[in-house]
């Protein structure tokens, strides 16, 4: 009896500790922090297998249950196949807002300057965006909407990227969408003006709706094209799918984007293992990270929803980029699109031809090698060369220190 006791204390202990580490690295990995330079193995089919079947099904919370509406098919429009809640979630509330860029902040070559100064400076453009008058032209017929990630905002997701697109003939577009406080579900990250992309995901395809809508009308083009970092690829890729955006986007070109989910090095997964035992505690992080934080974890409901009908919409060319050394999007593997009817796809790993590039999820849009597969994939006539250089991890440096 003593034994037993004693063993279900230790199985206790060792529980919380599990669950405590999950809470901080989590935490830390959307900043970086908990990040390290070494690329981890990749794992086998049969291990990402085994994540995705674990996410499957989560703890219900009190409540709330699963609020995952089927939706009407991709391109619809209509039927968003809403996840709200559900696998995790702690809290029924929703809200956030999106808003426009005042001014432009200047040029960044590194992440780690760009990410500080969009930190008290959260409304400003990167620069070569929002020209209202810009029009498209015969070799560039589509604008291009620039999206950011979860955590950052327009200005330090494309403060490196956006003059370089500017100066290759394009008219670019970028704002801030998923804008939230800790009361709307935004995390604590949240109480920081440059924090952004914290709310739920189907929210900020609906403002991305509303955003390419008004890039149409000022430009007269018919489709945009799409450069997007990390939640704003997946964001992207619901836009098409659920409202209403398969018609009007060319080409969705991302990077380190969340399509299938992450583990976050495996905290994901380990907290989505401890939700189906019937503890909350991915709605426990959801409170510090925000909603749209856990609906990226693999098997979360929003991914499942995602991509239960297939990867892609047809007549759209998708470029999807991944680094080895993400620490974020994790295994980077899972970024990656399988084609399906009608739809090309192009899987590029960052480092393939090009070992002196080690920029992580973060720097990964401070990467000259990004900026020039970006550029290829938006013009690939005008831009067919790929650059090559040393982009240091976590700090970036737009190609050198």
């Amino acid at each position: 009896m003593k034994r037993s006791t004693r063993a279900r204390r230790g199985l206790t202990r060792r529980t919380s500790a599990a669950i405590m580490a999950s809470v901080s690295m989590l935490a830390m990995g959307f900043t970086g922090v908990a990040a390290h330079a070494d690329p981890e193995p990749a794992p086998t089919e049969q291990a990402l297998a085994d994540y995705i079947a674990a996410g499957r099904k989560a703890a219900p919370v009190a409540g709330t249950g699963s609020a995952c509406n089927s939706g009407s098919g991709a391109g619809s429009g209509n039927g968003s196949g809403d996840c709200y809640g559900g696998s995790g979630s702690s809290s029924g509330l929703s809200g956030g807002y999106a808003s426009d860029t005042v001014g432009y902040g200047p040029a960044q070559t590194a992440w780690l300057s760009a990410f500080a100064y969009g930190l008290s400076n959260p409304d400003v453009a990167p620069p070569g965006t929002n020209d209202w008058n810009c029009k498209p032209t015969e070799s560039h017929p589509r604008p291009v909407v620039a999206l950011h990630g979860t955590w950052m905002n327009a200005y330090n997701g494309f403060a490196f990227m956006g003059q370089p697109m500017k100066d290759a003939g394009f008219c670019v577009f970028t704002f801030n969408y998923g804008r939230s406080n800790l009361i709307q579900g935004g995390g604590v990250g949240a109480l920081l003006p440059g924090v952004m992309g914290t709310s739920y995901i189907q929210d900020s395809a609906k403002q991305v709706a509303t955003f390419v809508d008004r890039v149409l009308a000022a430009t007269g083009a018919s489709e945009v094209d799409i450069v997007a970092h990390s939640q704003g690829g997946s964001m992207a890729n619901w836009y098409t799918k659920y409202e209403g955006g398969a018609g009007k986007v060319g080409k969705l070109i991302t990077f380190g984007s969340t399509h299938h989910g992450t583990s976050l090095d495996g905290i994901g997964a380990l907290g989505r293992a401890i939700n189906n035992f019937g503890i909350d505690i991915l709605g426990f992080v959801e409170l510090f990270v925000g909603h749209a934080g856990i609906q990226q974890t693999i098997g979360s409901d929003f991914t499942n929803r995602l991509n239960a009908a297939g990867d892609t919409v047809p007549g759209i060319e998708y470029t999807v980029v991944g680094t080895r050394y993400d620490e974020v999007t994790t295994p980077f593997e899972l970024t990656f699109l399988k084609p399906g009817p009608g739809a090309t796809v192009n899987n590029i790993v960052l480092q393939d031809g090009c070992d002196s590039d080690i920029s992580d999820h973060l720097t990964l849009m401070y990467s000259p090698r990004a900026l020039s597969i970006a550029l290829r994939a938006l013009d690939p006539v005008g831009h067919p060369r790929l650059d090559c250089t040393f982009n240091p991890w976590l700090i970036g440096g737009g190609g050198s220190i």
